[in-house]
């Protein structure tokens, strides 16, 4: 099968970029260093990416590279036998998709509703109660909301028509279009966030460290957890958008540049964020601390709470935040579905519009399940297991096959200084067979001993057991089913291997 091929390194970049700057990057981030220690929280953060996010970032470009396929190919090349497990994280990416877009959904009815501010005062009411109709509990699943339904259907179809184009006319042309149009609003809300009374107490809240706070081992674990899930590592993204790459592609440069953009957008975007928070407690007579919120209420509640308090041009701010949010998360999206249907056109011989029917459209229909009214239970358990441990313990066994079982990472270290300008030394195999899996490892055992101390988020037993680690079975299971399957084609290697 002809390989697709990026544009240009320009191309590659910006939707790798794509891939990793998302929603994440927003809205999680500010929460996640307010709750861990401040100021304080660079610490543990920069620790996470040099021994976790960058070192894996490497090994999936490598992989994808050196071996020319999607991540269930890449892999069963590594060893026969460990197929699976590029099924498994292409599954992952699958499931986070179908609940991805329904956030996104939100949003984009969000733009809409910032003209003329129409969640009024009560934003937190109107989001949970009028907009989304959230039910009295995750057993009680409601009718559907087509409030919410209309526009996620809406932008099904945009990212059906995106991936239909294919890698360079398609998920390339989105990224040049959108990642630099992105970048110019968190700019501009930025600099307006600056200018707003109160954006002083914001930043102080942002900057002042609390060095106490790194003496708790979940601030360490989160700092691993934000780096880990905002780098888009551990679903198969990386290797394939790497597969696409020509022969002679500086990898490492790539790498470095992707990672430190995708941290340097968050640091930055953060600082607007703190900003406006400052001066929504400022109006509000309150504390920074009383204003955060997590990603979904920062968005949707306390976001257009500081839309309705700014001193003008309300509506212009309010969309230009929800589009950033649209932006960020569509491209991130298109990256979420790649991995899929670069590996079922491998594996089934599908061209690639049938593979994006089949797969978005699955997708698609699973989306469905989270816009019923009870459906934002099922996101929130759905999402915390298929992060916390579809991404986590699939990435674990990646460095494990390449550190351990098929003892490639040596190999892979002179594929990437072969192609690379820039070359990496004896401390990243060191990290990939050590420090990596053992990090990510505490991540998991921390989450594990948190729900054996106490269910996920005070939901019933069984709706965990169904939705949380129901779901992971199923995943595991999926892939195993998949892997044996035979082959209807082989992905089209470079004309001659770069290194062995």
């Amino acid at each position: 099968m002809k390989r697709e091929q990026w544009g240009s390194k320009y191309g590659f970049i910006l939707a790798a970029m794509g891939s990793a700057i998302g929603l994440g990057n927003l809205v999680r981030y500010p929460s996640v260093v307010y709750e861990n220690g401040a100021g304080a929280f660079l610490i543990p953060y920069f620790v996470a990416l040099f021994t976790a996010g960058i070192p894996i970032l490497f090994l999936e470009y490598s992989l994808g590279h050196k071996y020319r396929g999607a991540g269930p190919w890449v892999y069963q090349r590594l060893s026969k036998k460990w197929e699976w497990l590029g099924w498994w994280q292409s599954i992952v990416a699958f499931v986070i998709l179908s609940y991805y877009m329904v956030i996104l959904g939100w949003a984009l009815s969000y733009t809409y509703y910032s003209f003329g501010s129409q969640w009024g005062e009560d934003t937190e009411s109107f989001f949970f109660n009028n907009y989304l109709g959230v039910t009295e509990g995750v057993g009680v699943l409601g009718g559907i909301q087509w409030k919410v339904l209309i526009p996620v259907a809406i932008l099904w179809a945009v990212l059906f028509w995106v991936l239909h184009r294919g890698a360079k006319r398609g998920i390339e042309w989105a990224s040049k279009f959108m990642i630099p149009i992105l970048v110019a609003m968190i700019v501009l809300i930025t600099i307006r966030g600056l200018t707003l009374e109160g954006a002083v107490k914001g930043l102080e809240a942002y900057f002042t460290p609390d060095f106490a706070a790194l003496s708790k081992p979940e601030v360490w674990i989160n700092a691993y957890g934000q780096v880990f899930f905002t780098l888009s590592v551990g679903f198969c993204t990386m290797i394939t958008y790497a597969s696409y790459l020509p022969k002679r592609s500086d990898l490492a440069n790539s790498g470095f540049i992707v990672a430190l953009s995708n941290c340097s957008f968050e640091f930055f975007a953060a600082i607007g964020i703190f900003s406006a928070l400052g001066f929504l407690a400022t109006q509000q007579g309150v504390e920074v601390g009383e204003v955060v919120a997590g990603t979904l209420g920062m968005s949707f509640v306390v976001f257009p709470q500081i839309i309705n308090q700014f001193p003008g041009l309300n509506s212009l701010f309010g969309v230009m935040f929800f589009v950033s949010l649209l932006f960020a998360g569509f491209t991130s999206a298109v990256s979420l579905a790649e991995p899929g249907i670069a590996a079922i056109r491998e594996k089934f011989g599908l061209s690639r519009k049938a593979a994006v029917n089949w797969l978005c459209g699955a997708s698609a229909l699973m989306s469905l399940l989270y816009v019923f009214k009870g459906g934002l239970y099922f996101l929130d358990i759905v999402d915390y297991f298929i992060n916390n441990y579809g991404i986590v313990v699939s990435a674990i066994l990646m460095v494990v096959l390449t550190g351990w079982v098929s003892k490639q990472v040596d190999s892979l270290q002179k594929h990437i200084n072969d192609v690379s300008i820039v070359r990496i030394g004896g401390w990243w195999p060191a990290i990939i067979r050590f420090i990596t899996p053992l990090s990510l490892a505490a991540m998991v055992l921390w989450n594990i001993y948190n729900e054996w101390m106490m269910t996920y988020g005070g939901y019933p037993q069984w709706s965990v057991n169904v939705f949380g680690w129901g779901l992971l079975a199923v995943v595991i299971i999926l892939g195993a089913l998949i892997q044996q399957r035979r082959w209807a084609t082989e992905p089209s290697p470079h004309k001659e291997e770069v290194s062995s």
